[in-house]
Formats: structure tokens, C-alpha cells, sequence
């Protein structure tokens, strides 16, 4: 766990005390907010516990490319993958947020749905699947949302090629 041999901090220790699975999970803080990095496999297990404390609010879903950041700082117990899913947690009743941050490597970019959690995620999971490829596991139609259905590639990672369309700009002379 993070932060292993100093003390917990007191939004951390509140939440392992009603949700005692967090007290196995990597945990960090960051502007405030709490942060675990649960594995793929803990994933539905660590939401559906803090969801049971309160956090009844997927606020954010969305996933990140760390093509040529493979060395960010991350708490000593998570190896860092290509892909990241990203998952905002609201609880009103305590008047905190939680981020959940869980790695998905490149060889095999899925991770479980938490449509049966938070039915409103499921927009936000295929926005991840169009711009990102990260398939989410059970989802109940992970289709494309923002590209057409025959778009090639993936626009957001890193590696995707950067295309061009000619701007006219009104009254510039035309092409040479």
C-alpha cells in the first residue's frame, strides 16, 4: 500500500473503517482527493464497497494514454501499463470525492463495466471504447459513440496518425 510505514490519512482510514477492502488497495492523495489504484481484477469489488459508503455518483469515467510515460509516479505496489481507466466517485452525504485509477496494459486493453453499479456510466465507457479501444468487459452496447461506426483507429492514443483537413479561410486566395 502506499504510503507503507507512515501514517494513513484520516480520509483514507475513514474509508477503510466502512469499506475494509480499501485497506488492501494502493492508495495515494492528490489535490485533496483520495486515490486508489485498485488491479482489473479488484475493480467492480472496490466500487461496488465505496458505492455501499456513499458514493452513489459515477461523476467521471474516462481513460488515459501513457505511451511515452511509462514512468510516472505511481505508488510503489502498481506497475504502471500504456492505458489508465480513470473513474470519478461522488459521495454528497460525505461531502468527498474519490478517484479510482486502474492500469490496463496494451496487450489486452479491457476492463469490467460498471454499468451494473452506475447505469450512467455507460456512455462514458463508450467514449472510452471510441477514442481509446479500452473494451469494457459485459458491457451492454459498447458501440461507438462519437466516430462513425466505419472509423478506422482509435483518435486518442498516442500512437494514432495525426490527419489534416485543408481550412479555406474566407476572402484568402486559394491553394497554389
Amino acid at each position: 500500500m502506499a504510503g507503507e510505514g507512515t501514517e494513513v490519512p484520516e480520509a483514507i482510514a475513514q474509508l477503510i473503517e466502512v469499506a475494509p477492502v480499501l485497506a488492501d488497495v494502493a492508495y495515494d492523495t492528490s489535490r485533496g482527493q483520495v486515490v486508489f489504484f485498485p488491479s482489473r481484477e479488484g475493480y467492480l469489488r472496490i466500487a461496488g464497497a465505496l458505492k455501499a459508503a456513499s458514493f452513489v455518483t459515477c461523476a467521471d469515467l474516462t481513460a488515459v494514454d501513457y505511451l511515452r510515460h511509462l514512468d510516472r509516479a505511481l505508488p510503489p505496489a502498481v506497475s504502471a501499463e500504456r492505458f489508465e481507466v480513470v473513474c470519478g466517485l461522488l459521495s454528497i452525504e460525505r461531502r468527498q470525492r474519490v478517484r479510482l485509477r486502474v492500469q490496463v496494459p496494451e496487450s489486452d486493453p479491457s476492463c469490467p463495466t460498471l454499468f451494473s453499479l452506475w447505469p450512467g456510466s455507460e456512455a462514458m465507457e463508450r467514449e472510452a471504447y471510441d477514442m481509446f479501444g479500452i473494451r469494457f468487459i459485459d458491457h451492454p452496447d459498447l458501440t461507438r459513440i462519437l466516430m462513425p461506426e466505419d472509423w478506422e483507429g482509435h483518435p486518442l492514443r498516442k500512437d494514432y496518425g495525426v490527419g489534416r483537413v485543408p481550412v479555406q479561410f474566407k476572402d484568402a486566395p486559394g491553394p497554389r
